[in-house]
């Protein structure tokens, strides 16, 4: 079963601002049908934390390997 958060609640959960949240981060990161939907084709927006969560977790290891050092 999915939870599904408010821009508000997911601002306090991921320490971002609500307006942080709408202006910057949905659909560049957040993507709809994945990361949030639009309950009857609407206008406000509900953000599904388990799918966020697993995303924000997963790690790029070619990132990582940018910032090794070389011995």
């Amino acid at each position: 079963m999915n939870t599904y958060l408010s821009t508000e609640q997911l601002s306090e959960r991921i320490q971002y601002t609500s307006r942080t949240i709408r202006n910057e981060l949905v659909d560049s990161c957040l993507y709809e049908g994945r990361h949030y939907i639009r309950p009857f084709n609407r206008r406000k927006i509900l953000f599904i934390w388990e799918n966020i969560e697993a995303d924000m977790l997963l790690q790029d290891d070619s990132l990582a390997l940018a910032f090794t050092e070389e011995v």
